[in-house]
């Protein structure tokens, strides 16, 4: 099954959605990079922020979806269409940054040693992914497909998932890298009617709506809405609240 990515849909918290990538940042050492990979750019809102933060680097960013390398584009920045799970890093490649993209990927991990192995001496990788897969926007949408109604009308992906934090530093030392691991639960603060719903709309229920017609799209959202609102309650002021963990991890070639 082939999944469309919606720009619009995927930028509506695009606040929320930058923070973890700037956290992410912070933490790579390299002043003088030659070349900077932004693996997985999405609709490249973020790709900016690494020509920003060194100009004087030729930056690369990729990603399999037509819709996000398009918007990139649009941007004004070079963007090709590629897997991740085919790309290797080359000699010049001293900063690699891919973010809440290897949540999608099974069997990561090897990918993650494979491609620190091959970086340059002095080279960088950051990596970024969500660790709510176990939270209720998830499980609530994982429940309502497994239920008679929905059951068997969306084919089943691969097991998508991420490690723990102790995990990705074993994998990443013993690829020779220096690292440092962290993980953050982020409490964002939502505004609208059903925000967790366009949350989620953006992100994890994409292989949903791209297995689904249009009537059947509107009606699973209309099940899983009062779902969502019961586990994510409104607060007295209008807003939700929506704890979001995430994993960091930042490998060295020293």
């Amino acid at each position: 099954m082939t999944v469309s990515w919606d720009p619009a849909a995927y930028l509506a918290f695009d606040d929320h959605r930058s923070r973890p990538f700037q956290d992410l940042l912070s933490r790579i050492g390299a002043t003088a990079p030659r070349r900077v990979v932004d693996l997985g750019c999405g609709p490249g809102h973020l790709t900016g922020l690494l020509t920003a933060r060194w100009p004087a680097a030729e930056v690369e960013a990729l990603d399999s979806s037509p819709e996000m390398v398009a918007a990139t584009r649009d941007r004004g920045l070079p963007a090709r269409l590629a897997d991740v799970r085919d790309w290797r890093p080359g000699p010049s490649d001293d900063v690699v940054v891919t973010n809440a993209v290897l949540q999608w990927v099974p069997g990561h991990r090897a990918l993650l040693a494979e491609w620190v192995g091959l970086l340059p001496a002095g080279g960088w990788f950051a990596v970024q992914v969500p660790g709510n897969l176990g939270s209720p926007s998830h499980t609530l949408i994982r429940e309502l497909l497994a239920s008679p109604s929905w059951r068997g009308l969306v084919e089943p992906r691969a097991e998508l998932g991420v490690h723990t934090p102790a995990e990705y530093a074993d994998t990443l030392g013993e690829a020779g890298a220096r690292t440092d691991v962290w993980e953050t639960t982020y409490l964002h603060r939502l505004d609208g009617p059903d925000p967790v719903l366009a949350w989620v709309t953006g992100t994890a229920l994409r292989p949903v709506r791209a297995a689904l017609d249009d009537d059947e799209w509107d009606r699973f959202r209309a099940e899983l809405a009062p779902r969502l609102r019961a586990a994510y309650p409104a607060r007295a002021d209008g807003t939700t609240w929506l704890p979001f963990r995430r994993i960091f991890a930042v490998a060295h070639l020293a």
